[in-house]
């Protein structure tokens, strides 16, 4: 149950914000494209969907660009997911009443593993995202020295 790609992206867009919220800085599409790797033009769908959702705000003009629209702390991974995947949840019920016992305990435990995943997103913010990838970045420069 990893992300789609389109969320991995957005959640690539959205830490290269993060990482210079404190400055105040805004990055332009092409910019976080460019740095991670991203295809500029499906950066822009969901750059505009997070901005619709919320989560971002953005400016125009030469100095223009995106930022983040509240505190990285205050930015679940939870609303990151509804925003670029929906709510995940599966439509009615594919194998009707009938089902069998078997079919039934599979049924329960992927619901089980929405719940779980979906709690999980809900207690992990952008910020904490944000400091997993510089404790990563802090162990891998120590480990070159």
């Amino acid at each position: 149950m990893g992300f789609a790609a389109k969320t991995t992206y957005g959640l690539l867009a959205l830490m290269e914000l993060a990482g210079v919220e404190a400055s105040g800085e805004r990055l332009q599409v092409a910019e976080i494209a460019a740095r991670q790797g991203i295809p500029e033009r499906y950066l822009e769908q969901m750059m505009a969907s997070l901005r619709r959702a919320g989560l971002l705000r953005s400016s125009r003009g030469p100095r223009g660009g995106y930022q983040l629209a509240r505190p990285a702390a205050a930015i679940s991974l939870a609303e990151v997911v509804e925003c670029l995947e929906g709510d995940g949840e599966p439509n009615g019920d594919p194998v009707g009443g009938g089902a069998s016992p078997e079919l039934q305990v599979l049924q329960e435990l992927s619901g089980s593993l929405r719940q779980q995943r979906l709690e999980r997103l809900q207690h992990t913010s952008l910020a904490q995202l944000l400091e997993q990838r510089d404790a990563l970045q802090q162990a891998q420069a120590m480990y070159f020295i």
